[in-house]
């Protein structure tokens, strides 16, 4: 079953050609009022999905950042998505767990962590050649 509403129709065919794949804000149409009836529509017959605004615990909204990420042979790239710079915000909460804490100091690219591992492969190697050295 589809559409029966005339607003509907006009509605998704607007977002569809306005937002393809992107969301979107009710405010970016000029007749917010039918825009709202053709997006109720679209929810009801499942060819839109919403996003709710996000709220912790208190009832505040938290902010969220997304962003998409190629994996590819050579490491991930991220293609899109502002600069998220953490020393333009300040929060009253610090992050006290040592597990969490040493995860986030992890580099996400996959050549950073596999260089390490050469550096020390390679040094535990010289390392053994020169004790077998020294006992010889």
């Amino acid at each position: 079953s589809g559409i029966n509403a005339e607003y509907g129709r006009a509605f998704f065919s607007e977002v569809c050609n306005r937002f393809t794949m992107m969301p979107f804000t009710l405010r970016a149409f000029e007749d917010e009022k039918k825009a709202k009836m053709g997006l109720k529509e679209c929810v009801t017959h499942e060819l839109l999905h919403p996003y709710p605004v996000q709220q912790d615990a208190d009832g505040k909204e938290v902010a969220q950042f997304k962003y998409t990420v190629l994996v590819v042979p050579n490491g991930n790239i991220r293609i899109n998505g502002g600069l998220f710079d953490p020393s333009l915000f300040k929060s009253e909460h610090k992050i006290e767990d040592k597990e969490v804490l040493a995860l986030l100091a992890q580099s996400a690219n996959r050549k950073a962590g596999g260089k390490k591992k050469k550096k020390k492969a390679k040094s535990a190697a010289e390392e053994a050649k020169s004790e077998a050295a020294a006992t010889n």
